[in-house]
């Protein structure tokens, strides 16, 4: 039995709002609205689509699960979101690694992650 991660639900207030976020942010459509979901497509074929799914409580706290997002240019990538409502919540390096940490607009925390490449570690 292979376990498969077919889509990345996220709980939110407005589905609607925050699936535009995002489907401008990845550069995908919305695939599908289905009762309390509305649905990306993915990425790349095979990958999992992001969900939001309509929740009556507000988030509070830390995520207990993030996204990471693999970019290259962490500062184009940041102003762009920011373009779109996200906001910067911190940026941790650790062993040549740097995670900016960025919250969409219902403040779900996800990172933008720059690996050095071969070359330069």
């Amino acid at each position: 039995m292979q376990l498969r991660v077919s889509h990345i639900v996220v709980d939110c207030r407005d589905p609607e709002t925050l699936a535009a976020f995002w489907s401008e942010a990845l550069g995908v459509g919305i695939a599908q609205r289905w009762r309390q979901y509305v649905i990306l497509a993915p990425t790349d074929s095979g990958a999992p689509a992001m969900a939001f799914q309509r929740v009556q409580e507000p988030k509070t706290g830390k995520n207990r699960m993030h996204v990471d997002f693999t970019v290259t240019d962490p500062e184009e990538v940041t102003d762009r979101l920011v373009g779109l409502g996200a906001g910067v919540v911190d940026e941790v390096s650790e062993d040549g690694v740097t995670a900016r940490v960025l919250a969409d607009p219902e403040g779900n925390e996800f990172c933008l992650v720059r690996v050095p490449s071969a070359e330069t570690a």
